[in-house]
């Protein structure tokens, strides 16, 4: 598992490169953007797309190889794989078999917008991207209110005025960061209380670089206002039943729902076919 630049190319370790030239396969989330990195270091090596709708056809060739003796990395776009993309499935299945996973560390966005926010970090809580829809939105900031430590988010530029504006709504005495184009020759922090930081991204135009929104942690009042209301969730299984109900797709589900009680995405899904099925 190769962590690769997430902007800056001069951040590519000797090791990061090292393991990439020696790889008997690199498998990657889009062969476009890791060939790039591989031309502009001169890398030839056996290159195979491995984003997270081949990824579980993918399983069974890998763990051959392995059993070959074949040494088989895997990169994603940038940063450190496994972290908010397809790559841990292929760690659960190496370690469940019996193989060696070696990490090879590099840049990783989550901990670098974390330090340039400034903001207090001794506990914090990786999001990933919150859903999509508005309303859905605003419940899992709701909920993650609760979490007694900062919050990381990813947000794509189209998307993060719309972003902040919600979480201005759900925790408008936050302070927040909006950390954009890390590493890059853009790189650009801003920071204010949520309503106000929302109002200057809604106001800017043309906002580009992918983007990392860290939310400070809570005060107590607020901490404690949260929990309480935390509390008044439904169960694992009453929300199981809920979603079933109202015809929600089983793998769309389980994969919400393991997010928002932090339980285990196949847990959840077996859980979901249970109760589909009556058992």
């Amino acid at each position: 598992m190769v962590g690769t630049p997430i902007g800056n190319l001069d951040d590519a370790s000797p090791r990061a490169l090292r393991t990439l030239a020696e790889a008997d396969l690199l498998l990657c989330e889009d062969t476009r953007v890791t060939g790039r990195l591989l031309s502009h270091f001169d890398i030839r090596v056996p290159l195979e797309r491995c984003d997270q709708n081949v990824i579980a056809d993918r399983v069974e060739r890998v763990l051959s190889l392995l059993g070959e003796g074949a040494r088989v990395a895997f990169a994603s776009d940038a940063g450190m794989p496994g972290v908010s993309d397809p790559g841990q499935q292929l760690v659960d299945a190496a370690l469940d078999a019996g193989h060696r996973v070696e990490v090879v560390p590099g840049p990783s966005a989550v901990t670098c917008a974390l330090v340039a926010s400034g903001l207090p970090m001794e506990h914090f809580f990786f999001e990933g991207f919150l859903p999509r829809r508005r309303g859905d939105q605003v419940r899992r900031l709701g909920e993650l209110a609760a979490v007694p430590g900062a919050i990381v988010l990813y947000e794509s530029p189209h998307r993060v005025a719309a972003t902040l504006a919600n979480v201005a709504e759900v925790m408008p005495s936050r302070r927040v960061a909006l950390v954009r184009e890390l590493t890059k020759l853009h790189e650009e922090v801003v920071r204010d209380f949520a309503p106000a930081l929302a109002r200057e991204v809604a106001e800017r135009e043309g906002l580009r670089g992918e983007c990392v929104v860290v939310i400070a942690p809570p005060g107590a009042d607020e901490l404690r206002d949260a929990r309480s209301a935390s509390a008044e969730l439904p169960t694992l299984e009453e929300a199981i039943a809920q979603g079933l109900a109202s015809g929600e797709p089983k793998s769309a589900l389980a994969k919400a729902l393991a997010k928002r009680y932090g339980v285990p995405r196949a847990q959840v899904y077996e859980r979901v076919l249970r109760a589909a099925n009556g058992s």
